[in-house]
């Protein structure tokens, strides 16, 4: 594993979870992180959206490095890794209108981001500690739960920024983990 896989597996979930909350501070009162989702932090017409991109963007980037990194994970996982480092950076790129409308290139984006990030562990799985078949199997069921809870809560409604942020922050922490897994415990 490269040492710059333990930084940006740690990058990630600073900056995912650090731009939601340093982009949410800076909003109107009328803003509800229970039911507004992360992409309107960085719609057009968000107060300070730059904060948001940003975090997007690095978050992505981190996806990348890691995966690239993750030398100890199989290469379908690091590449499903790397696609949905590459969907969240296109996700600052394409931001949501901010008129209540969406962009089919922002939902492709997200839709590719979140799906690679929740399967990732299962193509994934090597010989390393928390890589092995059932943990993997585990997180990447989990991931996916997560993420289809999301997918349904987006479509009927409720708290969409909620179902969200869970998600979205469990595929964020769920690399570190596996890296400090790596760093520890090494192959065994």
């Amino acid at each position: 594993m490269r040492t710059t896989a333990v930084i940006s597996s740690a990058a990630a979930p600073v900056l995912l979870i650090g731009g939601w909350t340093l982009a949410q501070a800076r909003q109107p009162a009328v803003f509800d992180p229970l039911h507004n989702t992360i992409s309107d932090l960085a719609a057009h017409g968000a107060a300070d959206r730059g904060i948001m991109t940003a975090a997007l963007a690095g978050l992505g980037l981190a996806h990348l490095i890691t995966a690239a990194g993750l030398t100890e994970a199989a290469l379908p996982g690091r590449i499903l890794l790397g696609i949905g480092g590459v969907g969240t950076a296109l996700v600052a790129v394409f931001p949501q209108p901010g008129d209540g409308g969406s962009s089919s290139a922002h939902m492709l984006a997200a839709t590719t981001a979140f799906i690679c990030l929740a399967v990732w562990p299962l193509a994934g799985r090597g010989a390393t500690t928390w890589l092995r078949l059932p943990v993997a199997t585990a997180a990447g069921v989990g991931l996916l739960a997560l993420t289809g809870c999301f997918a349904v809560t987006l479509a009927t409604g409720g708290p969409i920024g909620l179902t969200e942020r869970i998600a979205a922050g469990a595929q964020a922490i769920w690399p570190f983990l596996v890296v400090q897994s790596v760093r520890r415990w090494g192959r065994s």
